[in-house]
């Protein structure tokens, strides 16, 4: 089997740069976009195994985009990675079907067990 393909929706491009060097060796990154709207399309022609998604998105934010992407009954599993260190927003993460959530902070020691627990169907929060 191949590397587990990775979709990243980040609207900050620094981030989605230093994401993508950060997963690039061990996944491959089938896209990377910079708003929820052009994720739909992506994780539905991609199928993707894992889609990394920030929750405040211009057009489509996180939250929507997770929840779209269950209702279509895309099999890809969903980790956010997120500024947001709030009880709710990790609930309504967890509502969607979210595997993981990854505190922004925390992406260089959080975000590869975060993907790697979501591929074996584990939760994964940051701390």
């Amino acid at each position: 089997m191949g590397r587990a393909r990775v979709l990243l929706a980040e609207d900050n491009r620094e981030m989605r740069e230093r994401v993508e060097k950060l997963l690039g060796p061990l996944y491959e990154i089938v896209d990377s976009v910079a708003n929820g709207q052009e994720a739909i399309h992506s994780v539905l022609n991609l199928t993707p195994d894992v889609l990394v998604t920030d929750i405040s998105m211009p057009v489509l934010n996180g939250i929507q985009l997770a929840s779209h992407v269950r209702d279509a009954g895309c099999p890809a599993r969903v980790v956010f990675l997120t500024i947001h260190d709030d009880d709710d927003y990790v609930e309504s993460a967890f509502e969607t079907g979210a595997f993981g959530y990854v505190l922004k902070p925390r992406l260089d020691y959080d975000l590869i067990p975060a993907i790697q627990a979501a591929l074996q169907g584990e939760k994964f929060l940051s701390h």
